[in-house]
């Protein structure tokens, strides 16, 4: 039974409530999280007798977040790329755990079970 303020031993847990839980707790404790979606654009860099004069473009990387409403883009550097697309991924891990966790206690409400 959850105590006053809603903790839950894990004896009193599902096995795949305890799997998930695990799960949650490596993501945010061994991994870095950022919350956002990347974006490849093509730009120009201005000298004229570049390729992407001609309508080739440099490709460049954007992380996009939306913060109190408004729409912010980070340029993530080439040397940064894996780590953000990587943390990009462990977040969305997280939140789909967090789903599956949320999920659990929904159904126990629900039914009115410990």
């Amino acid at each position: 039974m959850a105590d006053a303020k809603g903790g839950i031993p894990r004896s009193k847990m599902t096995a795949a409530e305890r799997r998930t839980r695990s799960q949650l707790a490596q993501v945010l404790s061994q991994r870095a999280v950022i919350r956002g979606t990347l974006l490849v654009r093509k730009r120009k860099c201005g000298k004229a007798n570049c390729r992407c004069a001609r309508g080739q473009g440099h490709q460049s990387l954007f992380l996009v977040i939306s913060e109190n409403g408004r729409t912010r883009q980070f340029f993530v550097p080439k040397d940064w790329e894996a780590r953000v697309r990587q943390w990009v991924a462990d977040y969305h891990h997280a939140r789909d755990l967090l789903e599956d966790v949320s999920r659990i206690y929904w159904n126990k409400l629900r039914h009115r079970r410990d």
